[in-house]
């Protein structure tokens, strides 16, 4: 800053020396200028402390302050009383596990339909609650897209329950409905407090409350508990689709839902989360209208799309199959417990039922009774279009913002092109030195990307080698901080000051010819000022871009970009900039950091710890195909994200550095909280807990692949495998028995394989026999003009099986229930994914075990378009794998001694305890 001698007051930056009216450039006179490039160090920590206790503070008030729980006195008949609700939560998971199949969900389904009965003889008199238990006989879900891409999913024997609650007396509300949508069943590894027991526990408090106020309804509203979600969104199907008997008539109530909403569980309690809306942007606008605890993050909605989110729930088939639009919420914490043992009551925390059960209530109340329902399917729909879906984001849990895509391109469309007029104009002003430096400062910018994201992938990688864990962070999340958070911001900011010496080289050079007349040390400190704020300027340009990429692919969470750029420009704007080439530059203001960032930060900064938290979580489940990857390959993924949130969200506050003395302690602090870190994960704190338990699988797996039509015995033996990154020696040897560990078993389990487990084969004959080993028989094999095979299936006691067809041979297929003659799978309509097509198979008790499949050989003549002539002689024709839902005494004697830390993962993938393995051969 320069100053008069002996006055407080800055001269003006065109002003020359005392009596001087010349017009050249700049100050003529160097003694009547001091430039002071410096920062105290005090407020640059200051601001750093800032950062952190606020964003934290942030987070907490926006995602972890919950309701108080309400008992049925405190609310009424009318109210939501999570004190009631919790009462079902406790019932359902007292029935333990209960998957597709078992007699568990059996009592769970008669459970559900005693409680709506319950509902139904309470009901206000003028209030009609109407109750199916309805049957499923038969159905095949295919989708195209997500997860279930290159599959079929085809169920039989499935059971749910149906209530719907009308007026009695407006029976045209019977014609338009809103439909509310959870599951029942569970997965076999967890007892599904979270997942989603919570769901229908809050659905069932719902259809008390809603029976006592439904006479004043314009529309009716159907609650589904179904069965079937975990093994392939099979319940919403059959209800919205499928037959409940042989003529294939849909279920009379499904043709007359106008909207659909979705409850669902990542995680277990909190705050259930929107993250799902569309693509009528109706129920999204109407919810935020009413909602009390708004909670919806269009963010996540765009991670779940892109796929970087591997999960699927039944708002798909509501969405994709019958053309519906609606509202999808989930519960998000703990999500590393997650299809584990530890979903279970003590860990859901109180107020999360008051929170879903009172939004929910509030808009429903609000969407029965209006008249504007959207009544066409979403493809019909005039809101339909790209340009009126909804943009939407919470502030602090307790507003919500809603606006359509057609405003945002307004929004976007105007801020891109007067950011590109001023930049364009500042650039013509200050020259060729305006370009150059432009493009200098961009550059710190690329190399801030870079080394941030080099210290936190160098952090990443060499994790295991001093860990006992690949990951050892997932029972205390907030160690990630310390792991690759601060490598991150190391890196990040050695990466911007190399780029901020480049520029002030150049700055150098260029104020040494245009002040001439002003001191070595003046031209130098000029010079520093400047980089100063082209860096910080270099940030709105790196936030530009974002904004000008999101608009272009119409991302949703282009806004965040909006903001980041919107807010820090304006501050700098207002307090920092100036037309004037001829003034000098002045060192930052602190004020305009703290204005340009606090909407950003409040905005932004909650969100960015609950999904970094979501992340850390999953990596639990991180190997889809355990062993495939590198051991460090999750801890990668976990650096890139924080090394791009640093890089996003402090580059305006590292501008700040330079030229201050906290450059030093910044480096010591970062290597002092990395060291704590190291030492801690290495010493004392344990990567899993018995309540963040590491995802593991125990199968005795009988397999007689590659021994069609042979004599040799199956190969017999207990696998444990895992999809948490890291070996398993510390488990085997927990366990004994001589388990072996190693890749020299890798089981083909159809969907995915297992490319690094541990194993016995001692005593491991007993608890199956051989009667149980599915049968695979070629009945006629017709070498015509169009070879046509048709084989039979044989799945013995197994109602739940996965078939993978080689779809390099086969150019289509049809399957058949032998005993009804029932046609499953038609001809025609098959996805492919590397070179297979996987049929999924789930069933109740009464599912059928005997199938007949017809394969249509690719035309010799005409050429496979995708065969790969090398593998034709390793990959099979058919592949099938059966499961039992059955203890071996030998995996029975593993479970027991399996260490606390380790719980059995469930997925509609995930092979049962007992599973067995066939196969036929191309030339059988």
């Amino acid at each position: 800053m320069r100053k008069r001698p002996n006055s407080s007051s800055a001269a003006k930056s065109n002003s020359s020396t005392s009596g001087d009216t010349s017009d050249k450039k700049g100050p003529q006179n160097s003694d009547d200028v001091v430039v002071a490039a410096k920062r105290s160090t005090f407020v640059v920590l200051t601001l750093f402390v800032l950062v952190v206790n606020g964003s934290w503070a942030i987070y907490h008030y926006q995602f972890e302050s919950l309701p108080a729980p309400l008992s049925a006195v405190q609310v009424g008949k009318r109210g939501f009383s999570e004190l009631e609700a919790i009462k079902h939560v406790k019932a359902l998971t007292q029935f333990g596990p209960h998957p597709v199949g078992s007699d568990a969900l059996d009592r769970a389904l008669q459970y559900v339909l005693a409680a709506s009965e319950s509902i139904k003889k309470t009901a206000h008199w003028e209030v009609d609650v109407e109750i199916e238990f309805f049957h499923t006989k038969y159905g095949a879900n295919r989708l195209v897209s997500g997860l279930f891409k290159g599959k079929t999913l085809v169920y039989s024997d499935l059971n749910h329950v149906a209530m719907r609650i009308l007026p009695k007396y407006a029976t045209e509300a019977g014609e338009n409905a809103i439909l509310v949508s959870s599951h029942i069943d569970t997965v076999f590894s967890g007892e599904g407090a979270g997942d989603c027991s919570s769901c229908v526990a809050v659905m069932l408090e719902l259809a008390r409350g809603i029976s006592q106020w439904a006479h004043g309804f314009k529309h009716a509203v159907i609650f589904l508990f179904n069965t079937g979600e975990e093994e392939g969104l099979n319940g919403a199907h059959s209800f919205i689709t499928q037959v409940l008997t042989k003529r294939c008539l849909l279920h009379p109530w499904s043709d007359t839902v106008r909207m659909a909403i979705d409850l669902e569980a990542m995680g277990i309690g909190g705050k259930s989360t929107i993250f799902q809306a569309g693509p009528n942007p109706w129920a999204i606008e109407n919810f935020a209208a009413v909602a009390k605890y708004p909670s919806a993050q269009i963010v996540a909605q765009d991670l779940f799309s892109s796929g970087a989110i591997k999960s699927a729930t039944d708002f798909q088939i509501y969405k994709e199959v019958a053309g519906l639009s609606g509202l999808d919420f989930a519960f998000l914490d703990d999500t590393a417990v997650y299809h584990t043992k530890n979903d279970k009551l003590k860990l859901l925390k109180p107020g999360s039922l008051q929170h879903l059960g009172e939004n929910m209530l509030a808009f429903l109340l609000q969407a029965a009774a209006s008249s504007h329902l959207p009544l066409g399917k979403a493809e019909e729909q005039d809101g339909n279009s790209s340009r009126d879906a909804a943009i939407y984001f919470d502030i602090l849990g307790t507003y919500i913002v809603v606006f359509r895509q057609r405003l945002a391109n307004m929004f976007y469309n105007s801020t891109i092109m007067q950011s590109l007029l001023i930049w364009v104009t500042s650039i013509m002003m200050g020259g060729s030195s305006a370009l150059i430096s432009l493009a200098l400062s961009s550059l710190s910018i690329i190399l801030m990307w870079i080394s941030s994201i080099a210290f936190a992938a160098v952090a990443a990688f060499c994790l295991p080698l001093v860990s006992a864990s690949p990951v050892p962070y997932v029972s205390n999340p907030w160690l990630v901080v310390g792991l690759f958070g601060v490598p991150a911001l190391l890196g990040a900011f050695i990466g911007q000051h190399l780029g901020y010496l480049i520029l002030r080289r150049y700055l150098s050079a260029v104020y040494s010819t245009r002040y001439r007349d002003l001191s070595s040390s003046v031209q130098a400190d000029i010079a520093k000022l400047d980089s100063e704020r082209w860096l910080f300027k270099a940030g709105l340009i790196q936030w530009l871009l974002l904004l000008i990429l999101g608009n272009y692919y119409k991302i949703g969470s282009t806004y965040l970009a909006l903001v980041w750029l919107v807010s820090p420009a304006f501050a700098y704007g207002l307090l920092e900039a100036t037309l004037s080439p001829a003034r000098l530059p002045k060192p930052l203001k602190t004020l305009t950091l703290v204005i340009g960032l606090s909407f950003p930060f409040l905005l932004s900064s909650g969100m960015i710890i609950r999904l970094t938290s979501i992340m850390v979580g999953s990596t639990v489940r991180l190997e889809r195909n355990p062993g495939s990857n590198p051991e460090w390959i999750g801890n990668i993924v976990v650096a890139i994200l924080i090394a791009a949130i640093v890089c996003l969200t402090l580059v305006y506050l590292l501008s700040y550095i330079h030229i201050s003395g906290a450059k030093v302690p910044i480096i010591i602090i970062t290597s002092i909280l990395f060291g704590l870190s190291i030492c801690s994960v290495v010493g004392f704190l344990q990567a899993f807990t018995e309540d963040t338990a590491r995802a593991v699988n125990v199968v005795h797996v009988v397999d007689t692949t590659g021994k069609h039509g042979g004599k040799q015995e199956p190969d017999s033996y207990v696998s444990l495998f895992s999809t948490t990154p890291g070996n398993l020696i510390k488990e085997a040897e927990k366990i004994g028995k001589k388990m072996v560990c190693g890749k020299d078993k890798m089981p083909d389990f159809v969907s995915f394989s297992v490319n690094y487990s541990c194993w016995i084969d001692e005593d491991v004959l007993a608890g199956w026999d051989k009667s149980d080993i599915p049968a695979i028989h070629v009945e006629r094999d017709m070498m015509d003009e169009n070879r046509i095979t048709e084989i039979s299936l044989d799945t013995k006691f197994s109602t739940r099986w996965t078939l993978g067809i080689n779809m390099e041979e086969i150019e289509d297929f049809q399957l058949k229930d032998v005993g009804e003659s029932e046609e499953l799978i038609p001809l025609g309509g098959k996805t492919i994914v590397d070179g297979w097509h996987i049929i999924q198979f789930s069933g109740g008790k009464k599912a059928p075990t005997k199938f007949s499949l017809t394969l249509s050989w690719i035309n010799e003549k005409h050429g496979p378009m995708t065969r790969n002539e090398g593998s034709r002689g390793e990959r099979p024709l058919l592949k099938l794998r059966t499961d039992v839902d059955r203890l071996t005494p030998q995996t029975q004697d593993v479970l027991t001694k399996l260490p606390p830390w380790c719980s059995l993962f469930g997925k509609s993938t995930s092979p049962h305890t007992l599973a067995f393995l066939s196969s036929l051969p191309i030339v059988f």
